[in-house]
């Protein structure tokens, strides 16, 4: 659920950044301390900003910024949660996997919503074609990319629920496994997610 997978990105997402871009830098034959390595500049931005709100507004502008921040990192989680929950690429083995197609991010074609989140919704088009704008993003048919039964904010609103989301959404998973990679019928690193031992 949500709520274990939180604090888990909380955690292991720098730390991912991090050796990817060591990673990266390594293969240009450059040491992770290279001033070329993004982190320095993000980390030189994270310290002006914190500065900043306690220039502007003591530590009470400190934690008014903090606490704002912490809501935007767990609004984002939340959407990325929901964007893209049971849904895998397939293993091409040595650490590779198939390119990003429509039917890896789960899109959600109701109109008020993506009108409110300039075609937030339209995820696997975002993901499929990068370099488009959001207002421009496509949408795809079930067969192409699959569909939450509701728009983003109440789709958000109801993975706070672990319970209710199982019952809404692996029913959903299983059948996009089902359709998409008919001949994969080891699925057991999911299994767990998607089939919770009785209480």
């Amino acid at each position: 659920g949500f709520h274990r997978f939180f604090p888990r990105v909380l955690r292991q997402s720098p730390v991912s950044a991090w050796r990817a871009e060591a990673a990266m830098l390594a293969r240009r034959g450059l040491p992770w301390w290279h001033r070329s390595n993004p982190f320095w500049r993000y980390g030189a931005l994270q310290a002006a900003m914190l500065m900043l709100a306690i220039a502007l507004g003591g530590w009470l502008g400190l934690g008014l910024f903090v606490y704002q921040a912490a809501v935007a990192i767990w609004q984002l989680e939340a959407v990325n949660y929901v964007e893209h929950y049971g849904l895998t690429r397939r293993h091409l083995g040595d650490g590779k996997y198939e390119h990003v197609k429509p039917h890896h991010s789960w899109n959600a074609s109701h109109t008020a919503s993506n009108w409110l989140l300039i075609n937030l919704q339209r995820h696997s088009d975002h993901h499929f074609k990068p370099d488009r704008r959001f207002p421009l993003l496509q949408t795809y048919g079930e067969d192409q990319a699959p569909q939450l039964p509701l728009g983003y904010p109440l789709m958000v609103f109801i993975a706070m629920n672990p319970l209710l989301w199982r019952r809404m959404m692996n029913p959903r998973v299983r059948a996009w496994r089902k359709f998409h990679y008919p001949d994969i019928t080891d699925w057991k690193p999911y299994n767990k997610a998607l089939n919770p031992p009785p209480r």
